[in-house]
């Protein structure tokens, strides 16, 4: 065997590894086993999963690019804590992309597409009887993906995707802190789906998603200045 295969050989279990590792933290971050400032010893990491140093650091730098993981002077890898800014500042950009995905993935959503999607409003209707904020979290977000996962542009998806992550990451439910803005959600939901199966114009459905998620950020914003 040459030089070349040993070499691809030996790096392809490091990639498998890596990309193990990265799913198993990431997950109980997103989960929050592991909460906001959960301090991320590689070593324990390592030793936990059966595997070396290497593919641990890789997954932590991954996640650091989506903002999950952070890096403290003296203390090391941790999980990103909660910061307002960046609360604020992922769900303006995350509106804007969604905004676009959505309007892009127009001419692909099928009937079955938005039945999913009004099933889904359903549920999350039902919920504020009995208001669970961390289930109505978890609806709305798979009611945006049905909307938006079509995207024909991979990359706008992409970005996209690693918004929601962000957002998971920083806070497991605005609606817990806001629960009166999910009664309007659920309402703009229901206009942004009525757009779509009347064909509006993909300008007015991008825009309707757009301020939709803004109108979160305005709630949010308005509730943490009136809370002592």
């Amino acid at each position: 065997m040459s030089r070349s295969a040993d070499v691809t050989a030996e790096a392809a279990p490091t990639v498998s590894k890596s990309q193990r590792t990265y799913e198993w933290v990431r997950e109980r971050i997103l989960s929050r086993e592991f909460s906001p400032g959960y301090r991320l010893v590689l070593g324990a990491i390592a030793a936990e999963l059966e595997v070396s140093a290497v593919p641990v650091r890789e997954a932590v730098r991954r996640l650091e690019a989506e903002g999950l993981v952070e890096f403290e002077k003296n203390v090391g890898a941790r999980v990103a804590t909660i910061d307002e800014a960046a609360y604020h500042n992922t769900m303006e950009t995350l509106g804007a992309l969604e905004g676009v995905a959505t309007a892009l993935a127009l001419p692909l959503l099928t009937t079955s597409d938005l039945d999913r999607a009004e099933a889904l409003n359903a549920e999350m209707r039902r919920l504020l009887e009995d208001f669970d904020p961390v289930r109505f979290t978890s609806l709305n977000e798979q009611f945006h993906r049905v909307l938006f996962v079509r995207c024909p542009n991979p990359h706008i998806g992409e970005l996209v995707g690693r918004g929601w992550n962000r957002l998971a990451g920083l806070r497991r439910s605005t609606f817990s802190f806001v629960p009166a803005r999910a009664k309007e959600s659920v309402a703009e939901h229901q206009r942004i789906l009525e757009l779509i199966r009347t064909g509006a114009d993909a300008l007015d459905v991008e825009m309707a998603v757009r301020h939709h998620r803004w109108k979160t950020v305005s709630a949010y914003r308005e509730a943490s200045h009136s809370t002592p």
